[in-house]
């Protein structure tokens, strides 16, 4: 089934991000072989670069890239999801500046919500940056379950065993677009954190 058919911004009340690159993933997808969903940060400017895009998008080509960094050959997007590996963001449109606004992060965290319950067999959820580890924690905290990830910096608490729901949960950094090529120092880190998700939802 497609995420899309199920997931859908009724009303687009936030104003910090571009509507017109509003998505959701409309992939064909098996939810009861995903078991590691990949949430990244917002979706980009041009839904051109979305990763489930035709032709070779920015979002699939570092994300391609940080997957082999992690010694797991892949070739496609296809390839990541025949793998039981589901990619979304936590922001469904495409951002307009730097930041995104907590009030934007919260909203869409909403969306996000109905978008993880929809996969039942879900071992290891990967939060690919701050954006998604705030929409996270707000989705536990609406549910009275408090922060999933500790405040802090992502180097000073990787490493460290954190759960959403019963999943494991990793905090790791954006591995979607232009800065992945150039903050090589993050790209390990990256690869480590994806290495260790599919072990465990191996295992």
């Amino acid at each position: 089934m497609r995420t899309s058919d199920c997931v859908q911004c009724a009303h687009f009340p936030c104003g910090d991000v571009n509507h017109a690159a509003y998505i959701v993933p409309s992939v064909e997808v098996d939810l009861q072989r995903v078991s590691i969903i990949l949430i990244s940060e917002a979706a980009p400017p041009n839904p051109g670069d979305y990763y489930y895009a035709a032709g070779n998008p920015l979002f699939a080509e570092t994300t391609l890239l940080a997957f082999n960094d992690a010694g797991i050959p892949v070739n496609s997007m296809q390839d990541i999801l025949e793998r039981g590996i589901y990619l979304t963001t936590a922001v469904k449109c495409g951002k307009t500046g730097y930041g995104i606004q907590t009030g934007t992060i919260k909203e869409c965290a909403l969306l996000l919500e109905q978008e993880l319950a929809l996969f039942p067999n879900v071992k290891v959820f990967l939060l690919m940056g701050d954006v998604a580890i705030k929409a996270v924690n707000d989705i536990a905290r609406r549910a009275g379950e408090g922060r999933v990830i500790p405040a802090g910096s992502t180097y000073k608490i990787r490493g460290q065993a954190y759960f959403f729901r019963g999943r494991r949960a990793f905090p790791s950094y954006l591995q979607a677009g232009p800065s992945f090529f150039i903050e090589k120092s993050k790209r390990k880190v990256i690869a480590e954190d994806i290495a260790s998700a599919f072990a465990l939802a191996k295992s």
